[in-house]
């Protein structure tokens, strides 16, 4: 069961926010007499889970509404499961993938990249910028915040100070650059976005994993540490971004045989781009199992009787 924790910072009436484990992102669920509204819904094996987070909230009330700040699976993934349970929900994705929603395309959305699953979902709108959602006397707007993804968005209200940021701010970071890993420029669209999120002066961050915190400008002098590292050495974020998906299914899997783990290996195309662009003067197979030796060296991982286990 995928944790979820209640932050100890006090919260404006009508704000929720759950703290997820790291295969789902956290949800934030906004209301007032008419509206209930949730931003990301984490990931599919912890629908049940968002379902009664929220459900436990809203008493029976409808939940009229899901905005998704972008579609990566740990974001995404309860739609469905949600739509089922609140057939009237309207969901709102950013507009850069709504053609492929609408036409369910998972390569296009990058599940087979990443070795990932989401059931499918269906989407009533798109996410313009500058769309505002009025929620209990706050105006919450809707900014680009490319860079993590290049269709991603962030909410801010500047009546409660509180930016919802997904993964282009995190206290100690951010997400993994996807456009670099995909063969395309991405870190100059991190660095714009860590502006953008300085330049509307919150006064609370709402991650999309982790606590909530008040120290922006630490966090932001942490990113951009962070983005100047992996700016100078793009090899040493695909290594970075290599280990997190692995890490990822196999926190999914919790435990699998070492030959099943290549068999998935295989599938995700993400992995043979970074194996293709920085690391193809080894085999394939070599530079997986280096990668899962290495999660292993870390205490990430633990071998026993030919199966990869979590730890």
């Amino acid at each position: 069961m995928n944790c979820a924790r209640i932050p100890d910072i006090p919260l404006p009436e009508g704000i929720h926010f759950f703290e997820r484990g790291w295969l789902s992102s956290n949800n934030i669920l906004l209301l007032d007499d008419t509206h209930c509204v949730l931003v990301d819904s984490g990931y599919h094996t912890h629908a049940a889970q968002t379902f009664a987070l929220v459900n436990g909230i809203l008493q029976g009330r409808p939940l009229t509404a899901i905005v998704n700040t972008h579609l990566h699976s740990d974001h995404c993934g309860g739609n469905a499961f949600l739509q089922s349970r609140y057939p009237e929900v309207q969901t709102w994705i950013p507009p850069g993938h709504i053609a492929y929603v609408q036409h369910w395309d998972p390569i296009r959305l990058g599940y087979q990249g990443t070795g990932q699953h989401c059931p499918i979902f269906t989407a009533n709108a798109a996410l313009t910028v500058g769309q505002s959602i009025e929620i209990a006397g706050n105006s919450w707007l809707m900014y680009a915040a490319a860079g993590h993804d290049p269709h991603s968005f962030i909410l801010f209200s500047k009546e409660t100070g509180i930016c919802i940021t997904a993964d282009a701010l995190w206290e100690n970071g951010f997400g993994v650059v996807f456009p670099e890993i995909e063969g395309e420029e991405g870190f100059d669209d991190v660095g714009l976005t860590l502006d953008l999120i300085e330049s509307l002066q919150p006064t609370l961050i709402f991650p999309g994993h982790g606590a909530p915190f008040t120290d922006i400008s630490g966090a932001l002098i942490r990113a951009r540490d962070r983005l100047a590292r992996f700016t100078r050495a793009p090899t040493k974020h695909s290594l970075y971004a290599a280990k997190v998906l692995v890490k990822f299914k196999l926190l999914e899997f919790q435990q699998i045989s070492v030959e099943d783990f290549h068999k998935w290996a295989s599938t995700a195309t993400h992995l043979h781009t970074i194996h293709q662009i920085y690391f193809g003067d080894r085999a394939f197979a070599s530079w997986f199992a280096f990668i899962c030796d290495d999660l292993v060296r870390s205490g990430a991982a633990r071998v026993e009787s030919g199966h990869f286990l979590n730890a």
